[in-house]
Formats: C-alpha cells, sequence, structure tokens
C-alpha cells in the first residue's frame, strides 16, 4: 500500500457506513448476501455515499431480511428503494406531520420512528425488512449526504464492518476530490491483519485520493476450516489538505460556491476562562472522579498568557479565587490540587452557578484585569437538571444570556443521560457557544479533555465575510463569533446570473491587538472547469452542499429564537428539505413495501435530546446478518512475519535456555488470575510401622521464580537476554531516548507492584505520542486523542509509523528502520504495563535513557573464579554485577516459560 507523505495537520474525517444487512439466523435460515458494497464520493468536503446491498433466499419458504445500516448523525439520508422482483419500492420523503397523518396507525403504534434511531455517540441507525420469497432477489440501496465538519483538525471516515457471514462480493470504494491538494492520508482498523490489508489499496496524487478494500472470501475467513468472517470492527479513512495563510479556498461548480476558511499561522490569543463544575450528588463515582482528572490535565494545558478560576457547584456555588488569576506554574499547581479534592454531594443549583462565574469576568473587566484583545470564556459541566434555586428552566436562560449579554461565550457539556439537553444547547447557543454531550464511559476524562482542546486555541474574533453584492446571492452564515484553531468556517452561497467573471472576497476578523483583513479572488470559470474533469464527482454537489449547510444553521437559530422567529426559520428549512430530498428533524420518509406484508413505515430524523434516560451502546455493526451461537470475534492483529511465526518456533512453556536473539510474541493470553506458582507435585510418604498409619508430608516449595519487568534483547552480545529488575523507587524514569530515531520513552514503575503504572511513547516524526495506562492506551496526534481499550484490536497505518494491538493486549509500535516497541497489557498481581523491545541491533549511537544505556558501550566482565554465573556488565563507565537467573516470560502467556537470563538491578 503506497503511504503519502506527511506534510502539516488537518485530518478530514468523513463519518460514512457500511450497510448491515441482517437476516434472521443468516445461513441457516437461507438469506445470504451474496454482494455488499459502499461506493462514497467526497467533493470538497461533501460526502455522498451510496450503500448497496444483494440479498437472495435460498430457503424453501419465504424468509425476512433486514436491511440495517448505521450512518451518521450529522448525514441527511436522501433516498432509500428496495427492488424486489424487478419492482422498485421508494421511499418517499414528506413533512413530518403529513406523513404521520398519512400513516396514524402506524403511529399509534410508535412506529413513526422506528426506521431511524440513535446508536453509539456519533451514529445513527437505519432498519428496514422485507419478506422474500424463495429464490427470489432483493436490492437494498441507501443514499445519504453530509458536509464533513473541522474539529481539532481531523475529518475522519469511519466505516464499520461486521457482516456475520462471508458475502462473496464485498467491495467499498472511497473517491476524494480537494482541489486544495491532499498533503496527508491515513488508515486505521479494528479487524484488520497482514493478510486482510491485502485486499486494501490507497492511490494519491495531489488533488485525489482512492481507497479501495476488496477482500475475497478467502481473506474474509478467520481460518481455512472455518466459515466465520473476521471483518468485525472499524475502518477509518483521515485526510489532510493543504492550507495557507491566505483568505481561505474558494471553490465554484454549477452556480454555487463555497467558501473555505482556516488560514495557518496566526498566534493563539490570550484567554479568560472560567471552568463550572457540578459537584453535586449525582456525580459521586466515577464521573467526578473522571472530571477531576480531566480538569488536572486541562489546567496543565493553559498557555502562559492565560488567565483562568474555579466554580464548583451544588447548593451553592464557590468559587476557588476571588478573582482570576495568571496561569503560572504556582497557580497551576495549587489548581491540579484544589481539583484533586473536589467531592460530590447535595443538589444542583445550576443558575447561582454561572452568574458567579459572569460576575467574576464582570469584575476583572472593571478593575481592567483583563489582557486588552483577550477573550473570555465560560465552560460549563454538569450531569443533571437543577434542582436548587432557580429551577425553572426559562428563567435560567433568560437570567444568563442577561448577565452575559455578549460579552463572553457559554459552552455547555451534558455527562450523561439524566441531564436536559435541549435546555444546555439553548443555553449554549444563546450566549455564542455550543453544547456537548459527555457520553459516561471509561474515557469520559478524555472527552472532556477533547472538547477543552476545541476552545483552547482562539484565533481570531469578530469575523466577517465580505462578497460583492452584484456577484452572490443565497449566502449562508457570514458573521461568527470566534474561530478556534482546529476549526474551519464555511460559508456557502448561489452567484448571481451575469455577474462578474472573478468572485473576490474579504474576511474581516481581530488578532489579538489589531484588526486583520484576508482577501481573495477566484476566477469563475477556472474554479468550474476542476469539477468538470474527476469522473466521480456526482453533478450539483454544491448546491446540495449549500442546501445542506443552511438547513443545518436555520435548525440551530430556530434553538435559541423566538417562537415567532422559530416558525419562520423552520417553515424555510422545510422548504429546502423537500426540495432537495433530505430527512431532516421536519420531514419523514415513507418507505412502502409490497402489497400484503408490513404497513409501510416512517423514518424520521431522531434529535439528540430523544436519547435521555437511553443506554447507548458504542461500536455498534454495520454490517450484520442474525445468527445463532455465539459470535463473538476472536481476532489477532497481523504483525510482521517474524512475529507471527513465534510460536511455531518456540511452541509450549519448557526449555530452561532460551534460543538466541531478540523475540516479541505473536499473541498472549493473559486472564485475570493469581501468576503464584503451583505448588510442586513433589512428595513423600513415611510409613509408621507400629501404628499403620501413613503420613503425607509435602516438600517444601522452591522460592517463586519472579518475572521482571523488562527483558532486553541484546545483538551482538554473547548472552542472550537481560532481565532488568527496578528495586528503587525512581519516580519518572526517561527509560529510552534516541534522538536519531526521533524516539522516547518514559514511564512511572511502582517497585511495590513491580509493575508500570503507565509508559509514554514519542515520536518525532510522525509526530505522535502514545500513552499507555492499565485501563488505556490514548493516541494524541494534532491536539487530538484517541482512547483504545486493551485486547481491543487495532491496525493503524500512518507514514512512518505502523501500530498493531491484537486481542491479548500486545500493542506494537513499527516503523521502518527503526526499532520496534512493544507495550503489554499486565492483568496479573500488580496490574500494569510491560515493555517489549524487538530490532534493537537499529538503535544509534546516541541511545540512552535508563534502558538504552544499555544499548552503548556495553563490557562484559570475564565469569567469576568461583561461579561462572555471576560477570560484571559495565555500561558507560559503571559496574553493574549479573547475575544468571532463572525468570518467568510471561511473554507468551500463562503458565509462562522459565527462560535463563543475566539479571542486574537499577
Amino acid at each position: 500500500m503506497k503511504t503519502p507523505v506527511c506534510s502539516y495537520g488537518i485530518m478530514l474525517v468523513l463519518l460514512s457506513l457500511l450497510a448491515v444487512l441482517q437476516a434472521t439466523t443468516a445461513l441457516k435460515n437461507g438469506i445470504d448476501i451474496y454482494s455488499l458494497t459502499v461506493d462514497s464520493k467526497v467533493s470538497s468536503r461533501f460526502a455522498h455515499t451510496v450503500v448497496t446491498s444483494r440479498v437472495v433466499n435460498k430457503a424453501e419458504t419465504v424468509q425476512e431480511a433486514t436491511f440495517q445500516m448505521e450512518l451518521p448523525k450529522k448525514a441527511f439520508i436522501t433516498n432509500f428503494s428496495m427492488i424486489i422482483d424487478g419492482v422498485t419500492y421508494p421511499g418517499n420523503i414528506k413533512e413530518k406531520v403529513a406523513a404521520q397523518k398519512e400513516y396514524s396507525a402506524a403511529v399509534a403504534r410508535g412506529e413513526s420512528a422506528g426506521l431511524v434511531k440513535a446508536t453509539g455517540r456519533n451514529m445513527e441507525r437505519f432498519q428496514v425488512s422485507v419478506n422474500v420469497a424463495p429464490e427470489a432477489k432483493v436490492t437494498f440501496e441507501l443514499v445519504y449526504e453530509e458536509l464533513l465538519k473541522r474539529r481539532l483538525g481531523v475529518y475522519e471516515l469511519l466505516l464499520k464492518v461486521q457482516p456475520k457471514q462471508l458475502v462473496k462480493h464485498l467491495q467499498m470504494d472511497i473517491h476524494i476530490f480537494e482541489p486544495q491538494g491532499i498533503s496527508f492520508l491515513e488508515t486505521e482498523s479494528t479487524f484488520m491483519t497482514n493478510e486482510l490489508a491485502d485486499a486494501l489499496t490507497v492511490s494519491q496524487n495531489m488533488t485525489k485520493a482512492h481507497i479501495r478494500f476488496k477482500p475475497t472470501l478467502s481473506q474474509q475467513r478467520k481460518s481455512p476450516e472455518q466459515q466465520d468472517t473476521v471483518l468485525n470492527g472499524n475502518f477509518i479513512v483521515r485526510y489532510d489538505v493543504n492550507r495557507t495563510v491566505s483568505g481561505g479556498s474558494i471553490q465554484i461548480e454549477n452556480g454555487y460556491f463555497v467558501h473555505y476558511f482556516a488560514p495557518e499561522g496566526l498566534p493563539t490569543i490570550p484567554k479568560n476562562v472560567i471552568f463550572v463544575i457540578d459537584q453535586s450528588g449525582s456525580m459521586a463515582g466515577r464521573k467526578i472522579q473522571q472530571t477531576r482528572d480531566a480538569l488536572i490535565k486541562i489546567v496543565d494545558d493553559l498557555g502562559p498568557k492565560d488567565q483562568f478560576n474555579l466554580v464548583c457547584f451544588n447548593e451553592e456555588a464557590t468559587q476557588w479565587k476571588p478573582s482570576l488569576v495568571p496561569a503560572s506554574a504556582e497557580n497551576m499547581k495549587e489548581a491540579r490540587n484544589f481539583a484533586a479534592g473536589i467531592m460530590a454531594r447535595g443538589g444542583t443549583n445550576i443558575n447561582d452557578a454561572v452568574l458567579l462565574a459572569v460576575q467574576l469576568l464582570e469584575r476583572a473587566n472593571k478593575q481592567e484585569l483583563l489582557p486588552a484583545g483577550s477573550v473570555s470564556l465560560i465552560i460549563l459541566l454538569t450531569d443533571g437538571d437543577p434542582t436548587v434555586g432557580e429551577t425553572n428552566r426559562a428563567n435560567i436562560q433568560k437570567n444568563v444570556q442577561e448577565a452575559i449579554s455578549g460579552q463572553c461565550s457559554l459552552f455547555c457539556l451534558g455527562f450523561g443521560f439524566h441531564v436536559s439537553y435541549a435546555f444546555l444547547e439553548k443555553l449554549a447557543l444563546d450566549n455564542g457557544g455550543l453544547a456537548r454531550r459527555i457520553y459516561e464511559d471509561s474515557d469520559s476524562a478524555l472527552q472532556l479533555q477533547d472538547f477543552y482542546q476545541e476552545v483552547a486555541n482562539p484565533l481570531l474574533m469578530k469575523v466577517a465575510f465580505e462578497y460583492p453584492s452584484n456577484a452572490v446571492e443565497e449566502v449562508t452564515q457570514d458573521n461568527f463569533r470566534l474561530l478556534f484553531k482546529g476549526s474551519e468556517m464555511v460559508v456557502a452561497g448561489k452567484l448571481r446570473d451575469k455577474g462578474p467573471d472573478v468572485l473576490s472576497a474579504k474576511v474581516r476578523g481581530q488578532l489579538h491587538l489589531q484588526n486583520i483583513t484576508f482577501q481573495t479572488e477566484a476566477s469563475v470559470a477556472e474554479k468550474e472547469e476542476e469539477f468538470r474533469s474527476p469522473k466521480y464527482i456526482f453533478h450539483s454537489f454544491m448546491e446540495r452542499l449549500w442546501a445542506y449547510l443552511t438547513i443545518q444553521q436555520l435548525l440551530e437559530r430556530a434553538v435559541s429564537a423566538s417562537d415567532s422567529e422559530k416558525q419562520a426559520l423552520e417553515t424555510r428549512a422545510l422548504s429546502l428539505s423537500l426540495n432537495y430530498s433530505f430527512v431532516t428533524p421536519l420531514t419523514s420518509m415513507v418507505v412502502t413495501k409490497p402489497e400484503g406484508q408490513e404497513e409501510s413505515r416512517v423514518a424520521e430524523k431522531p434529535v439528540e435530546n430523544e436519547n435521555r434516560h437511553r443506554n447507548i451502546h458504542v461500536g455498534q455493526s454495520f454490517f450484520r446478518s442474525h445468527s445463532t451461537g455465539d459470535g463473538r470475534s476472536r481476532i489477532t492483529a497481523g504483525t510482521s512475519e517474524r512475529l507471527s511465526s513465534f510460536q511455531r518456533r518456540f511452541g509450549q512453556p519448557g526449555p530452561l535456555h532460551p534460543p538466541r536473539g531478540p523475540f516479541l510474541p505473536d499473541h498472549m493470553l493473559l486472564p485475570d488470575i493469581s501468576l503464584a506458582p503451583p505448588v510442586p507435585e513433589g512428595v513423600f510418604h513415611d510409613m509408621d510401622l507400629r501404628t499403620k498409619e501413613t503420613i503425607i508430608m509435602a516438600a517444601p516449595p522452591p522460592a517463586p521464580i519472579q518475572a521482571p519487568p523488562v527483558i532486553l534483547p541484546l545483538p551482538g552480545q554473547s548472552v542472550d537476554w537481560l532481565c532488568v529488575d527496578i528495586k528503587r523507587s525512581q519516580g519518572l524514569m526517561k527509560l529510552l531516548s534516541d534522538p536519531d530515531q526521533g524516539v522516547e520513552v518514559t514511564g512511572q514503575y511502582e517497585t511495590e507492584k513491580a509493575q508500570f503504572a503507565w509508559i509514554e511513547v514519542t515520536f518525532k516524526n510522525p509526530q505522535l505520542q502514545v500513552r499507555a495506562s492499565p485501563e488505556h492506551v490514548v493516541v494524541t496526534r494534532n491536539r487530538r486523542s484517541t482512547a483504545h481499550k486493551w485486547k481491543e484490536t487495532l491496525f493503524s497505518v500512518i507514514p512512518g509509523l505502523k501500530m498493531t494491538m491484537d486481542s491479548a493486549g500486545l500493542l506494537l509500535l513499527t516503523s521502518p528502520d527503526k526499532v520496534t516497541i512493544g507495550l503489554l497489557s499486565w492483568d496479573g498481581p500488580g496490574k500494569g504495563l510491560r515493555l517489549l523491545l524487538q530490532d534493537t541491533d537499529r538503535f544509534s549511537s546516541h541511545v540512552g535513557g535508563a534502558l538504552g544505556q544499555f544499548y552503548q558501550d556495553v563490557l562484559w566482565g570475564p565469569p567469576a573464579a568461583a561461579d561462572d554465573n555471576k560477570r560484571t556488565l559495565r555500561v558507560q563507565g559503571h559496574d553493574h554485577p549479573a547475575t544468571r537467573e532463572l525468570k518467568l516470560d510471561y511473554q507468551e502467556g500463562l503458565p509462562g516459560r522459565e527462560i535463563s537470563c543475566w539479571s542486574v538491578e537499577l
């Protein structure tokens, strides 16, 4: 697979999905998916995705086939149809009220929204069932569209693949066309192996990219003996486009234009931020712990020119400091200590808490303590509705809006599903911010940190787009309060007939201490020509992009509008939804079926607040057929051929003296049980001749063999392995550092557990950080963090680095001509992490660190005269006694394998 060269940082995200074909018992009931294809065309950020699934009923009786698919919440379904026996049954998009009246019987049964349901954090599931006669074939086709939004510099195409059966023709094609130029492209998967990776091809030139995934039947099989599919998980494509400091990129197609604005190289504006934290009783337990963890990390990320304060509330609101304080090292340390002590108890007084934060900002402004040209933000986190003080939500919204009066931006985070999201959304939108739901999960702290990163770096204030009145009409929102680093402003509109040949644009905004104007021009004829050549560009996509963006913005404005304004906004949004056949919150799609089958049903788009009090399961499948028995997948992420042959070479535990050379296992199994060595079978019987009684006496067990936390392969030496025992608490340890290879490994070792509490690997090129703890592997790139649970398979290929993790919890970080670093999740006594190394001969002469020193000028002294199992290891002028000992190596799993290695202590 060709891997493009990374330039700089946006990663563009398309959320697209594969269809899920679901039959009652898959092959057992005769429903066979013989073809499933996904064709996604991404033209200038606008994604048009067509999912086509074909099934046949091989049974002798009528069977039910179910088409099921997950699509992004921000996407609009534009078409769905079924072709049965050559007859097409289309879906018809109508006004929601009219559709519900027409199908009142279905509404009465609660089925009006039964075809689309929210699932996971960002997805919606569409599902339709139909009866299929023997030998009959059915074709399902669903189309949806979405304008991709830039978030933390990332756009992502997510495909969840889980067919639960082998598919003869399975193909996914993603075509990307970006006139700005594609600078970066990468793929990631939770089911891919080296063998399956051969089914993936990626090609790219300056402006186009094509990703194709087309696995054969044999590649889909878990093993040659099994009919089960290995496809079970996520497939992700990310890409970036070229950007400059200019006024952005204007693109034109078929009489419509879109203007993307995300200039590079602007300095960050200082900010005054107040965190308003709910510490009511409902936050007790894991939620308050994760909030504390997130706050500690967020405080660390404050800039040197920032000011901040903390407000905590239950029945009452209390401030950490009497006023905002600079983000100095001393203040941040004190804030971390304060955050660590936040406890949850009592009721919820949201009104007083937010008003206290506003008062703190007002007082600082009157005292001229806010830096000139700075940005003021309030970030509210709560998990419940107001229960103390002012509890009327409308009154709270009014009080807060009057108090803020446009002087700062309010961002609202709703923790879990016991909070009124509609209330928080209006509260935020009324005051120039946005709302976000934080999902109760093991990565909630990471979600909070990621949200903060979205607003952590304001670049421009009061941004206004200007176009000549004789050139454009029907322009979307063209005034914005703030531009944050990693985001993107988008303005679309219609060109006037007989307008000028050159479209000019100005973007005005405020930097820290000055105003700035960006200017750009675009030749209408040249820009139109750019979209005529690519064969895979769908017609009039920019007009649909304009309609999509207009509808989204109208619906958002309606949230905070008065009743009369809301009616006008929704009327226009409804008209556009019907004209462009979008299933939006204002329209429904009526899905018809052949006569005599179940009554036709209505598909409606769920809104965020309908998820309240509902359990959301993250990561639902896409391709799926119902089947009996255990359908869980047991997949091991592919590693190199040398690694995959490890078990074949060494077999089961047993050999006392290991073969020479470095190794890393391909598969490990580490169940959560005690690792204490079993009592040996050696016992003896002593017979008392006088009493004829048999006394059984157990021989005393030998001293347990220890498992060292680090086993280092030492290439080029006469000895095989070095087992390093860390006996003294050393706090934060720099384990490895090789500037030539651009890699550094640090860790926190816990001597009482004899394990690492965390290990962090930092790469210079590509710029990426991997931090592993017993709970998660967190990958951070371009300020965006992604959490992976241990023992979830992962296969990620980015320019210059490959990450793989198998179902046993082994994460491998490999790169051409560089040392391979392995991190192993340890479930034994003293739960923690282990560090593994391979290809250590690739270390440069500048390697250092507590472990890296053993790859620099290592000299072995001769065996001791009295004991040839003792030698001296001289490293950088320091002598380390080394003793040949038996150690337990659990890298292959339980019960562990005895190895003989040279043991040294640090």
